[in-house]
């Protein structure tokens, strides 16, 4: 016999001695031909740093989310989340920005409505609003507040629009800018009460509330959690909250519609989206770890504090919402004949 034939026989021998005695141990060996690969899109997702583009001023609800999720996806992926301010166009610069980054899951985008109103307000924007991007999932929705200077002798939404109607085209209200979420708001109860109030943007919420605190604007209509500080000190004074029901937080507040404007229904959603580009089991992927996040209780209670409910989805239903909101702020747009720029 050849050593080489030899060295076979033992090395057989060896191999199966030792699956005998795995075997009579109770060790389970790998099924080899079962093993299912990770699929190549997902696991890249998962390797990645990530990064978060909020278009947005530090405070609000987008920019305040977004870091509160990002250390939860660190956690999950093991690797790194950091949230970007990319300020400026009511946040269509943050959504241009997204689209320039590798479309591989690693980049997302915190949005809010002002995504589905830029349509109604850009002539030209370098996207599409819809087939451009990839929705991952709603994070929630939040009702706004109606609040006016202390010292404006009002105390409802009825005196409001009554005071309004008195003096047409002498009362101003402030908003985040030209096409913003809280511009929007109020032209809407312009066309349901017939109001006549002269808009004055100003360069985000925080400009927009100061002037109502100055006394130097009627009213303004800002995300709960913008204008609760200032409600609970005392320097402006809340009439209503904008959603059909009363929230928890302020159960004594009436809602606008049960105090001067019956149909009127307002409320701010935020969610993350990612390119359309990006592959589609990658958002699916996404889909389940951010929603997991959403789901843990430090996060609900955070979110729920600044006022939001928290309202995880799938990517569908988060792309239908978008869909029907850019349609109503169309509707909006036209009939207070506000021009795209």
């Amino acid at each position: 016999m050849s050593l080489l034939r030899l060295k076979d026989q033992l090395l057989l021998q060896k191999v199966t001695y030792a699956l005998l005695l795995a075997l009579g141990c109770g060790v389970i060996l790998p099924n080899l031909s079962m093993a299912q690969p990770q699929d190549a899109s997902v696991a890249k997702a998962d390797s990645k740093n990530y990064k978060i583009i909020v278009g947005f001023g530090a405070g609000g609800i987008p920019d305040s989310s977004s870091r509160m999720i990002a250390p939860k996806l660190a956690e999950k992926m093991k690797s790194t989340a950091i949230v970007e301010s990319k300020l400026g166009a009511g946040g269509t610069l943050a959504a241009i920005a997204l689209l320039g980054a590798p479309a591989d899951g690693s980049t997302l985008l915190s949005v809010s409505p002002a995504h589905a109103t830029a349509p109604a307000i850009y002539k030209k924007l370098p996207y599409d609003t819809l087939s451009d991007f990839a929705p991952i999932t709603l994070i929630g929705e939040g009702p706004a507040l109606l609040v006016v200077p202390n010292d404006l002798n009002v105390n409802s939404v009825a005196d409001l629009i009554a005071l309004a109607k008195a003096n047409p085209g002498k009362l101003n209200y402030s908003s985040a800018g030209i096409g913003s979420s809280s511009h929007f708001a109020v032209e809407l109860l312009k066309m349901q009460t017939g109001i006549d109030v002269v808009h004055i943007p100003y360069k985000g919420v925080s400009e927009a509330l100061t002037e109502v605190v100055a006394g130097r604007v009627q009213f303004h209509i800002t995300p709960y959690a913008t204008a609760i500080g200032l409600v609970k000190d005392g320097k402006v004074k809340a009439l209503a909250v904008t959603s059909k029901k009363r929230i928890a937080e302020l159960p004594n507040l009436p809602t606008v519609s049960e105090s001067g404007a019956p149909q009127y229904d307002w409320v701010f959603w935020y969610g993350l989206l990612a390119s359309a580009k990006t592959p589609p089991e990658t958002i699916t992927f996404l889909n389940k770890q951010i929603t997991s996040i959403l789901r843990a209780p430090d996060i609900q209670k955070q979110l729920n504090q600044m006022g939001v409910s928290v309202t995880p989805s799938s990517p569908e239903e988060f792309k239908k919402l978008i869909a029907f909101e850019m349609v109503k702020f169309q509707k909006i747009a036209k009939a207070a004949n506000i021009q795209p720029e």
